[in-house]
């Protein structure tokens, strides 16, 4: 089983660490040129604002939603996930550092095939819990079989928040089922709309 832990709107939440205040507040992050929106936190993707969004498009709803505009800080969401996967690397046992594999800035597989699968959801919650109270960052996890799987978990898990608590486990037919028959194919990863 493969475990995919994925920050929750990375950029927005690196930010929010230093402005508690806005916490359930629209938050966005701009590209290095602060042309286009990069990251979106729920509260402004509630608001309508849109992924890529040139800023000039946005400045209406921007001020009228009051959403909290931020330039990217690299140096800082570097540092931040640096803090954590490493912090994924301790929970993880991982001391030849081969469970954990970093695929961007904001997401790491885990291989849990040492894990029986009564132990997945357990663990899952620890990690969410200690990344969270390590690092401030929140997170979702999916776990699957595969990792294109457990990144389907995770898009659920991130989907419906309030009934998955940014946890999902896949370790059965029935809920594998159940998860690809609510997923479009063009959202599989590594699909895209081209192969759909």
């Amino acid at each position: 089983m493969y475990a995919i832990v994925d920050c929750n709107s990375f950029y927005c939440s690196c930010e929010r660490l230093f402005r508690p205040d806005l916490q359930h507040k629209p938050v966005v992050v701009l590209s290095n040129n602060d042309g286009c929106i990069v990251s979106r936190s729920d509260e402004a993707k509630r608001a309508g604002i849109d992924m890529g969004a040139p800023l000039f498009e946005s400045r209406k709803l921007i001020k009228e939603k009051q959403v909290a505009v931020f330039s990217s800080n690299y140096h800082l969401y570097g540092n931040m996930s640096m803090r954590v996967m490493d912090t994924l690397r301790v929970l993880a046992d991982d001391q030849l550092h081969r469970c954990v594999e970093v695929y961007s800035v904001d997401e790491a597989f885990i291989n849990l095939n040492h894990l029986p699968l009564e132990a997945l959801q357990p663990f899952a919650e620890k990690i969410r819990d200690v990344v969270f109270r390590w690092t401030g960052i929140p997170v979702s996890i999916g776990i699957a079989p595969s990792k294109v799987l457990s990144k389907v978990a995770n898009r659920i898990a991130k989907k419906d928040k309030q009934k998955t608590q940014c946890v999902l486990v896949l370790d059965n037919d029935e809920k594998l089922q159940q998860a690809l028959m609510s997923t479009d194919v063009s959202d599989l990863w590594g699909i895209g709309r081209r192969y759909a």
